[in-house]
């Protein structure tokens, strides 16, 4: 039996399934918070850019709106880490900042390859456009990709998701945008001003 865990986002609750005894949750399974959140996106009136540099992350990045964050055991790379989330949703949009620390130089790749497979896989998107990514400050990795795509929720609706992946050291990130109809503008500031700022 799994217990329910209350996840708040401008006061709209997206509820998560979790093991009973505090197994680490699937990557694949802890993505789809984008997903669940999407659904319960309430509209704000304006967008309200601002900076933020989340504590244990060494990066900077930009918010339309005031993220919460979540913490959560994730199986990564063939080992168990500590996953951080912000997200935060605005007019229809979620925006959403992940990391983790893989311990391991070898492992990054891998971790980066697992978190690609499960945005594209939790929204069951046919086709990727890939770009390179370079996010100043970041450690160079050919898997470092903006890629952008179509899916559908779980209940079978339209979501348009762009995603940006790369690492730091043996930090991994995924900064993700995602809505029904995504405005390109909006992702590329989004993206556009992540940096790395140790």
């Amino acid at each position: 039996m799994s217990q329910d865990v209350s996840v708040r986002g401008r006061g709209v609750a997206a509820r998560l399934a979790v093991p009973p005894d505090n197994r680490p949750m699937p990557i694949r399974t802890l993505t789809s918070l984008l997903a669940i959140g999407l659904a319960a996106t309430a509209c704000s009136p304006s967008r309200d850019w601002r900076e933020l540099h989340p504590e244990g992350s060494s990066l900077r990045a930009q918010f339309p709106c005031k993220p919460d964050r979540h913490q959560r055991e994730v199986r990564l790379a063939g080992r168990t880490v500590r996953m951080d989330m912000l997200v935060c949703h605005d007019r229809g949009a979620t925006f959403a900042l992940a990391f983790a620390d893989v311990a391991d130089p070898g492992a990054v790749a891998p971790a980066l390859d697992e978190l690609r497979a499960a945005a594209v896989g939790n929204v069951k998107a046919a086709a990727v456009h890939e770009t390179a990514l370079a996010v100043p400050g970041m450690t160079p990795n050919p898997r470092a990709v903006r890629l952008q795509f179509d899916g559908k929720r779980p209940d079978g609706t339209p979501v348009q998701e762009q995603v940006g992946l790369f690492a730091y050291g043996m930090r991994v990130y995924q900064a993700t945008v995602l809505a029904s109809r995504l405005k390109p503008a909006e992702a590329d500031t989004f993206l556009g001003a992540l940096r790395v700022s140790p």
